[in-house]
């Protein structure tokens, strides 16, 4: 008898130290960070961050300072910025005003009057055991700026559009680092630009990606701080590709060990290329999981602030989701 217990202690005892890494992780991701994240992007200073123009500088730069921080790397050897440059037509009423990175549109926009912006993504990563494999998790960091002609608030400053998603990637790179994990995958950690001008930097990444035939997930963030449903303070939209029913498994189990105190709205989707920043990789059929919790009255208003944000649920979703993002890192799916 003396012997089996010895046998089951020394069990118990790998299973904790099997916890530790996660464990502290976990812990890692609190309010005091998401508000500091949060609060310095959606600042009137930064303009309504609007992507090639000053304020949409100053939050990448804001970002690369905290990646530097955390002892993350860049993706690229001596650089966390993947500059691009978008382009549309100027005064052309057989063009769509929208910009674009698509190489053959920009060929021919440069033999006639076009507007073009510079741009910018920060990309960071944690090496993996299996270096040539990568999971990517990710949320756009620009906004609508500023509307000079505007009465009153004239700043779009988009606090939950996507600070509160840009302040779960910065949480998540902070926690994988401080868990002293070495994840199986490579992760990257992606802040992109251009969204709202139409997906611009998550397209230019995934089009020219030269491991994109490696990449085995994508998790994204937009808007994940707001009710839209007063009545139901702790939903939140879980959308993920439908033929990996395995991620919707994972986040159940999570949501009881843990505790967490969220009700998600589980959406399978075939074929996840709407809505934001996954449906750049999901044409490349890369899995995805996306959490949002849907539109509300402020959605690309200047009154998306701040002090209108639901902080216990933003801190639930943010370790809800590295649970899911430490399984597609080293998981098996």
């Amino acid at each position: 008898m003396k012997y089996i217990a010895l046998f089951f202690t020394l069990i118990i005892a790998l299973n904790v130290n099997a916890q530790k890494p996660i464990q502290k992780g976990f812990q890692a991701i609190d309010r005091k960070n998401a508000e500091a994240h949060i609060e310095f992007l959606a600042n009137d200073l930064l303009e309504g961050r609007e992507s090639g123009f000053r304020g949409g500088r100053i939050a990448r730069e804001y970002i690369v300072a905290q990646l530097k921080q955390y002892g993350i790397e860049p993706l690229s050897s001596n650089n966390y910025l993947q500059h691009f440059t978008a382009y549309r037509p100027e005064n052309s009423a057989r063009e769509p005003k929208r910009y674009t990175v698509t190489d053959s549109i920009i060929t021919r926009l440069q033999k006639t009057f076009h507007v073009r912006l510079e741009m910018a993504n920060v990309l960071g990563m944690i090496r993996g055991k299996k270096e040539n494999e990568y999971v990517i998790v990710g949320a756009h960091y620009d906004h609508l700026g500023m509307d000079v002609n505007l009465f009153g608030d004239n700043i779009y400053n988009g606090a939950d559009d996507n600070a509160s998603g840009v302040s779960a990637v910065l949480q998540l790179a902070k926690a994988f680092k401080e868990s002293g994990e070495k994840p199986e995958r490579t992760i990257i950690f992606a802040f992109w630009d251009g969204e709202e001008r139409g997906l611009l930097g998550s397209q230019y990444f995934i089009d020219k990606c030269s491991f994109r035939d490696n990449i085995k997930s994508y998790l994204n963030y937009d808007m994940i701080g707001r009710n839209n449903r007063p009545a139901e303070p702790k939903h939140v939209v879980y959308f993920y590709t439908a033929s990996f029913p395995i991620f919707e498994t994972w986040l159940k189990q999570d949501l009881k060990s843990y505790k967490l105190d969220l009700e998600p709205d589980y959406r399978a989707w075939d074929n996840p290329v709407g809505g934001s920043d996954n449906g750049s990789f999901a044409k490349y059929k890369i899995p995805i999981v996306w959490f949002h919790t849907d539109g509300h009255p402020d959605y690309h208003k200047p009154t998306d602030h701040a002090d209108r944000l639901n902080w216990d649920k933003i801190i639930e979703i943010t370790r809800a989701s590295y649970l899911i993002m430490w399984k597609l890192a080293n998981d098996k799916y």
